[in-house]
């Protein structure tokens, strides 16, 4: 499966399963997305197979972890009492170094101040079979690309943008870290069956278009939500005019539409990039099982999007939400409409969504036509590489310098401002300001922490040209640039090379294999540790129905996990259970004040933070539940926005609709993630009502029931 793994591709019993399947609905054509699932069925003899319904018990190949989200998922498959992970398994150390310095005193930093979560997820690894990419080594996405990910794998991880994967034809998905210790631990993992979603591409980009501008085409059409319980499938005649890197940033923003994940049929685009990054067998294996790595002719979608790539126009999107889409010609005049800060204080290029050789190359073409003309950025500029292979060939090759000489700063291979992870000083906390960035997520206070920020995502070449203008007022198509002469001049259309012709550069080697033998390996925790803590088993249930449970807070409008646990400096805490759930639900916005962070007890009637009140319900032996609107939980995968209210009491979160992982996530916890069956009933609920949960009658299948106290609504 890669030079790391010794387990092998299993092509032939992949499509012997599809065989049993084919059989069972009469040869009926088959989506690309459905034979990659139901080639991976745990029991395709007897599994039900009906779109948006059944549930599907399937196999993953291989579980990929990032360092925030491993702590959690390895102190869980700890307590499994397992000796080794029962398939191929990675952790790789992204998301906690801070972007400040730059790269190398950033990295360097990092390494001290996370030595004792390093040195944790180091020993596990090594105690429990998995390799290790250290700190370094870059984001996860771009890793898993270069080196795991091949057409057909069926591979989980736990981190929302897993779906990058698709790219390369695998069905990757993200996940919450009980689900990731299922597959360790060797269970089936369970999936609801998705819908198709299919995205017809005719047509070939022009000049400034990207792939990038695909997705933030298609985040507009469907919404943040429009893909929840969908897979996105991506075919047509358009399809081979994109490089497999490109299709790659078109799956990894999937995630912002909700989508369960995204895919595009194996082809010569993604042949050529496993040969270049040394999988040619791989290559030639997959060609010889085209059939089962493409989509039946005939095949049917339950939606069907068509796009044609000649006419689309770059796009920008935002602020605060992915799916607000401008097509740049709109651009300037909705810049004036809505009155957003007009002067970008920052451009950000990189991150697991666009960080590829091709991505580089394209942007540092137009910041050296600026050069070329003695003119250098307007706004700060930084650049995040998305691997050690690609930063050292992007240093060798002359791109970083070009970057550098136009005023930028290239940060470290790591998540860095795209997660929240930014040591930003330039503008001060609550300050309106806007800057644009390459990366995937734009919701408010996702980048720095401040809700005043108006994040714009785009294409990196586009944001390198908007970032040596320094305004949103300006167009590359049609607006011109001063030069150091006073002369004005235009810039010509990215252009760049798809592979690196030099080969790629693997530069310094940053992988730990687990040992043969760990036997004598000790786990590393310090009981006094803040950061690493031991997990105990959350109280069983005492089998009673849940009564008079007070509303700890009811949600106005978006909730995201960045709400319900956020990131940035609380990323620190991702291993210790107890001091992270001081940051549940604090992003929240109560409806009963319109505040954050304040809600009132309502036995003592006194205000507290959100986290506060909880923990005092719970010390009185108290369970309480949440209201929410739509989507509830639209974001990452973050399992500890399901871990923290399981352990500060909760019993229930009431929504409008949940977002997909959060909602597995929550399952796996031991929360009832419930739904109104009338919507409108969120409205009637007052947040000082109280709601008794009535589950200890129930027979399968049937709807819960509750009651509400004060109101005397009684909902299912």
């Amino acid at each position: 499966m890669s030079k790391f793994d010794k387990k092998t591709i299993d092509y032939e019993n992949m499509e012997r399963k599809l065989k049993i399947v084919k059989d069972r609905l009469n040869m009926k054509p088959l989506t690309l997305s459905e034979k990659i699932l139901y080639s991976h069925l745990d029991d395709p003899e007897n599994s039900e197979l009906i779109r948006g319904k059944s549930y599907l018990n399937l196999r993953p190949d291989r579980v990929a972890m990032q360092d925030a989200t491993a702590q959690m998922a390895m102190l869980q498959f700890m307590s499994s009492g397992l000796s080794k992970v029962a398939v191929p398994s990675t952790i790789h150390c992204d998301h906690l170094i801070e972007a400040k310095d730059g790269g190398t005193d950033d990295l360097e930093r990092a390494k001290v101040s996370n030595k004792e979560v390093y040195d944790f997820l180091s020993t596990a690894s090594s105690k429990y079979g998995v390799g290790f990419w250290r700190p370094g080594s870059g984001i996860i996405h771009q890793i898993l690309l270069e080196n795991y990910v091949f057409p057909g794998l069926l591979m989980i991880g736990t981190d929302s943008h897993t779906v990058n994967g698709g790219g390369l034809g695998a069905l990757c998905i993200g996940v919450g870290g009980a689900d990731a210790v299922d597959v360790m631990a060797d269970f089936p993992w369970e999936l609801k069956n998705p819908n198709i979603i299919g995205v017809r591409l005719t047509g070939k980009l022009q000049d400034w278009a990207s792939p990038k501008d695909i997705i933030l085409a298609v985040c507009g059409i469907l919404t943040v939500k429009g893909g929840t319980g969908n897979i996105v499938e991506y075919f047509g005649p358009g399809v081979p005019s994109i490089s497999c890197t490109g299709m790659g940033t078109i799956c990894n923003m999937g995630a912002e539409v909700g989508a369960t994940t995204s895919v595009f049929p194996f082809n010569k685009r993604m042949a050529d990039y496993l040969s270049a990054t040394g999988r040619a067998n791989i290559a030639r294996l997959a060609k010889k099982h085209t059939f089962l790595l493409q989509p039946d002719e005939g095949c049917e979608y339950d939606q069907v999007i068509e796009l044609d790539l000649s006419s689309l126009e770059p796009h920008v999107n935002g602020p605060f939400s992915p799916d607000l889409a401008h097509p740049l010609s709109k651009f300037k005049e909705n810049v004036r409409k809505n009155d957003w800060p007009e002067k970008i204080c920052v451009g950000l290029i990189g991150s697991c969504t666009n960080s590829s050789y091709e991505d580089m190359s394209r942007a540092a073409s137009v910041a050296q036509q600026a050069l070329t003309k003695g003119t250098k950025f307007k706004s700060s500029f930084t650049v995040t590489p998305g691997s050690e292979q690609i930063r050292a060939t992007i240093e060798r090759d002359g791109q970083a310098q070009v970057f550098r000489d136009a005023g930028g700063v290239v940060l470290a291979n790591a998540c860095g401002p795209c997660i929240g992870q930014w040591s930003r000083s330039d503008v001060k906390m609550g300050e309106k300001n806007t800057i644009m960035t390459s990366y995937n997520r734009n919701f408010s206070k996702r980048n720095d922490g401040n809700p005043s920020t108006h994040a714009f995502i785009t294409s990196p070449e586009l944001c390198t040209a908007f970032s040596l203008a320094g305004t949103l007022l300006f167009n590359p198509l049609t607006d011109k640039l001063i030069a150091a002469d006073g002369s004005e001049f235009l810039l010509k259309p990215p252009t760049g090379h798809e592979l690196p012709p030099k080969g790629f550069d693997s530069g310094e080697d940053t992988y730990q294999a687990p040992p043969a033998d760990s036997s004598d390996i000790e786990v590393v925790i310090d009981p006094q540790s803040l950061r690493i803590q031991a997990l105990k088993p959350f109280e069983k249930w005492d089998g009673e129905d849940f009564r008079s449970c007070p509303i700890l807070i009811k949600v106005k409008g978006k909730c995201t996990t960045d709400h319900i646990s956020m990131a940035g400096p609380w990323l620190k805490y991702r291993g210790h259970l107890e001091n992270i759930s001081n940051n549940m639900l604090i992003g929240a916005i109560n409806i009963a004040n319109n505040e954050a962070n304040k809600v009132v007890n309502v036995y003592t009637s006194e205000v507290d933070s959100v986290p506060e009140v909880a923990k005092q319900y719970k010390s009185a032996g108290q369970k309480w539940v949440v209201i929410g609107d739509e989507n509830y939980g639209e974001g990452s995968s973050r399992e500890h926005a399901a871990l923290e209210p399981r352990f500060l009491g909760g019993a229930a979160i009431i929504v409008k609709s949940f977002a997909r992982i959060h909602e597995t996530n929550l399952k796996k916890q031991g929360l009832l993630p419930l739904t109104f069956k009338n919507p409108a009933d969120y409205d009637a609920i007052n947040p000082t009502d109280r709601i008794t949960l009535y589950v200890t009658a129930l027979k399968p299948g049937e709807p819960l029931k509750a009651t509400i106290e004060s109101g005397k609504l009684t909902f299912t």
